[in-house]
């Protein structure tokens, strides 16, 4: 699942999308390259996600920069695809 792309469900980042980037004893890490950078991913419980279809390659998830344009590029083009929309902050 690593280099995957989902949509956090609940917490602090529902709403956002971010990768995968290490599993570990049954979580998920994953970061976003802004407010959770590569260095410091979020330890998240596989329910509380929502993958999407799409998978990064690890040239693309290497450095925050990198993990920012892709993600900006999927949100930008998810409206264009049949990928699930991610549930909006409340």
């Amino acid at each position: 699942m690593i280099g995957r792309i989902v949509c956090s469900k609940s917490g602090r980042d529902k709403g956002h999308f971010m990768v995968v980037v290490r599993e570990e004893n049954g979580y998920l890490y994953v970061c976003d390259g802004k407010e959770r950078p590569i260095e410091h991913p979020k330890k998240k419980n596989p329910k509380h996600i929502m993958p999407t279809n799409t998978v990064l390659t690890e040239n693309e998830f290497k450095t925050n920069k990198s993990l920012k344009k892709a993600l900006a590029v999927y949100r930008d083009s998810a409206g264009k695809r049949e990928e699930p929309i991610c549930p909006k902050k409340t």
